[in-house]
């Protein structure tokens, strides 16, 4: 399997690093889990899991590491700074990731988000902030509402735009029936240990809602009371979903 890792810089000096799996095929960005690394997602197994997919030219996966340790794990600031952190992480995928991603793949402008935990959050806030990049997210036991994140202090515009549990709510106009046409969003979640105690199957049932209320489309796929909130059962979830849309 073609592998490399490379470092990227916005023109505003933010660097991070991004881990390549493959050599053809539509481009996925993997966002990693709380505190992750470029490399999680292989040592995790989650490149094994659709390794034929890779081989075949199928899927060619970029998986970045998290600014987690300043934004949304900083203890030591307030939800709404930590959303405002949040911006040097938004920057450095939009300014170099996905410019990057497009050089690298033949000038692909449509990739799929994906991410587990903290990931899915990042996957479907990208998505719905930029769909005109990322048409369609895959999101496995995300919590979608940083409000209910340890976490302290008042809201404000950082936080709430950071926060598709409550924009999601808001959309109207033009702009909602531009992402009834454009948005495509995939929300799967086990229904055994830590997705209650995480917060991840209550918000990911509520985002369904969300979105049925919307009209805007999305699949809801909850596994068993068996199924916890962990890699092998991301694994799975992954190995079963991917081919549909690659």
């Amino acid at each position: 399997m073609r592998h490399y890792v490379t470092d990227l810089t916005t023109p505003a000096g933010v660097t991070g690093t991004v881990a390549v799996y493959g050599h053809y095929g539509r481009p996925v960005l993997a966002f990693p889990s709380e505190g992750g690394y470029p490399a999680e997602f292989a040592e995790r197994g989650m490149v094994g899991a659709v390794e034929s997919l890779i081989e075949a030219g199928r899927v060619k996966l970029y998986c970045v590491g998290s600014f987690d340790a300043g934004t949304w794990s900083a203890g030591h600031l307030s939800l709404e700074d930590r959303a405002r952190a949040h911006g040097h992480y938004e920057s450095w995928i939009l300014d170099a990731v996905v410019p990057h991603i497009g050089a690298d793949s033949g000038g692909a402008a449509e990739l799929i988000g994906l991410g587990c935990s903290l990931g899915a959050f990042h996957a479907l806030n990208f998505a719905f902030k930029r769909a005109d990049l990322f048409p369609l997210a895959l999101c496995f036991s995300g919590n979608y509402d940083p409000r209910t994140w340890r976490g302290w202090g008042e809201q404000g515009d950082a936080l709430y735009f950071n926060n598709p549990a409550d924009y999601v709510a808001n959309l109207h106009g033009d702009h909602l029936d531009w992402l009834r046409d454009r948005l495509s969003l995939l929300l799967v979640c086990g229904q055994g240990q830590w997705e209650d105690t995480t917060g991840s199957l209550a918000a990911t049932r509520h985002m369904a809602g969300l979105l049925a209320a919307k009209g805007i489309r999305h699949e809801l796929d909850l596994w068993g009371h068996d199924v916890p909130h962990d890699w092998p059962s991301w694994r799975a979830q992954l190995a079963h979903h991917l081919p549909r849309f690659v």
